[in-house]
């Protein structure tokens, strides 16, 4: 059994002309998940040809724009195009209020239902559960209230393939006995060693954190991502992170870039 990941965008912070902010579509079992929604998230999924009627819910990290001011474009653009089936979108408290505004206020209400399920809590939950995919938030230390998540696939009552997101955080080992052995975990690496001193009060991570947290939690694979757009080339994170584990083990975020994992 395999899975489908299609990053989107993947760099911190503002879109440029060549870069694009955090958003990805994951393919498990059928079912099409957008994780994160920044900004020009629609225009790249066109691109990347992903089918908009397909995705049935959105998982929403934080509040921060560069991980959602792409909801509402989405939303908007998918009743334009005649959708029919609902659409629900997690996220933390406080999306609802946002999002219905913005398509209140433009007269742009979708004749679609749309469900909202806020998040508050500060341990990990279920949020979702189907016949085989299981969805579970991951606490992430950040400075808002921010989650990752964790998929799986089931099959028998028992986890076949796990897939973990976490973006934004600053090192976090309390993550370990959520994600230990999990297949594949894409973390931020928003920052490289040099720059190690601005992760305390941004929230984030370097690439060499991301790295010592993959291999304590003994993932088999680690994908870098949400680069700070202050360095010229990310294959420097790569180098850092080959410092703690295996260069083999080690994949770089790239936008568009398509993964399949068996």
């Amino acid at each position: 059994m395999s899975f489908k990941l299609q990053i989107i965008g993947c760099y911190a912070s503002t879109p440029r002309s060549l870069t694009n902010p955090t958003a990805q579509v994951l393919e498990l079992n059928r079912e099409l998940f957008l994780i994160d929604c920044g900004e020009g998230t629609q225009k790249e999924m066109r691109i990347a040809k992903v089918n908009f009627m397909r995705l049935s819910r959105v998982f929403i990290s934080h509040l921060h724009g560069d991980h959602f001011y792409g909801l509402p474009g989405l939303v908007t653009t998918m009743g334009l195009m005649g959708r029919t089936e609902p659409f629900t979108i997690y996220g933390p408290k406080g999306i609802k209020e946002v999002l219905t505004t913005i398509l209140k206020s433009s007269s742009s209400w979708t004749n679609y239902p749309l469900h909202f399920v806020e998040l508050d809590q500060p341990n990990s939950e279920l949020i979702y559960a189907s016949s085989s995919v299981r969805v579970y938030t991951l606490p992430l230390k950040h400075r808002i209230y921010t989650n990752g998540f964790l998929f799986e696939t089931l099959q028998s009552d028992h986890f076949i393939k796990r897939y973990a997101y976490c973006s934004d955080t600053a090192y976090n080992e309390s993550l370990v006995p959520l994600i230990s052995g999990t297949q594949v975990l894409y973390h931020e690496s928003t920052f490289l060693e040099t720059e190690r001193h601005l992760c305390e009060k941004t929230g984030h991570s370097t690439a060499f954190q991301a790295a010592q947290l993959a291999k304590i939690s003994e993932i088999k694979t680690l994908i870098l991502g949400h680069y700070s757009t202050r360095y010229t080339s990310i294959d420097l994170f790569r180098v850092e992170a080959a410092k703690v584990m295996a260069n083999e083990r080690i994949e770089l975020a790239e936008d568009q870039k398509l993964f399949e994992f068996n």
